[in-house]
């Protein structure tokens, strides 16, 4: 996952700051607790020593306690979709594409100016062709808007408008192509791809998309949804958002 809802901009403890500084308190803690036991002068220096000598420790370290927090909460994430299934139940609104009735049905929440999102898309797309018997759902999740900035619900609002000309494919694909999303951009993305753009304009300023995004918003943060991507394979979430991760847990999902 590449950003949250939650992700400020600024401030000191945040991004690499705050998991170094995580980091640093565990050490610390982890001294502590075995300073009792060791012998020896200086144990705390012997410690530091170490450390500075051999600093890729702390890199295993964060890893590892970063890969734990990704499955705690990836497992807090089914615990919520098991408990209330409808929160990821079949939605009429949503682009879906492949058999209604496939056995095999992967879920992805995702924010079109999310870089993880824009990464794995031509991958995503790839899968669809590589899967045709599985059903692809895509939940327009716009996060990255901060302030008065609305380019990610503008975005979410005409690929909406789009599925509703039967164009929602072409332009996801333009719309994660384009590195540096705006209004414009957006725009001309509809256009090329054959959208008419008056009946676009009406259905993106109505009452429908907005409810839509909003049901969305809803499903997110009751499944407890940090970031973007999130995948899901029938009704379980994904920990990792690598292409191959996803391809194998399809054809694990076929042959369970």
């Amino acid at each position: 996952m590449t950003d949250t809802p939650e992700t400020p901009r600024g401030g000191f403890l945040t991004g690499p700051r705050a998991s170094m500084a995580a980091l640093a308190v565990s050490i610390i803690a982890l001294v502590l607790a075995v300073a009792p036991y060791a012998t020896g002068g200086d144990f705390d220096g012997r410690v530091r020593s170490y450390l500075l000598e051999n600093p890729e420790i702390l890199q295993e370290v964060s890893v590892a306690l970063q890969a734990k927090e990704e499955r705690a909460l990836t497992e807090a994430i089914n615990q919520r979709a098991a408990a209330i299934p409808s929160l990821l139940a079949a939605d009429p609104r949503d682009p879906a594409f492949g058999p209604a009735d496939a056995r095999v049905t992967v879920v992805e929440f995702f924010d079109f100016r999310c870089p993880g999102c824009k990464s794995t898309a031509p991958e995503v797309l790839r899968l669809m062709q590589a899967h045709p018997d599985v059903r692809f759902v895509f939940k327009d999740w716009p996060i990255l808007d901060r302030g008065a900035e609305d380019t990610s619900h503008y975005a979410a609002r005409a690929a909406q408008a789009a599925h509703r000309q039967g164009k929602y494919l072409p332009v996801f694909r333009a719309l994660m192509a384009e590195p540096a999303l705006t209004k414009a951009a957006v725009d001309r993305i509809l256009a090329a791809n054959g959208v008419v753009m008056p009946t676009a304009r009406t259905a993106m300023a109505g009452p429908e998309i907005a409810r839509h995004l909003a049901d969305i918003q809803l499903s997110a943060t009751s499944l407890g949804l940090r970031g973007t991507p999130t995948f899901f394979i029938n009704g379980r979430a994904m920990a990792s958002i690598q292409p191959a991760d996803i391809d194998r847990a399809i054809r694990a999902a076929k042959a369970g």
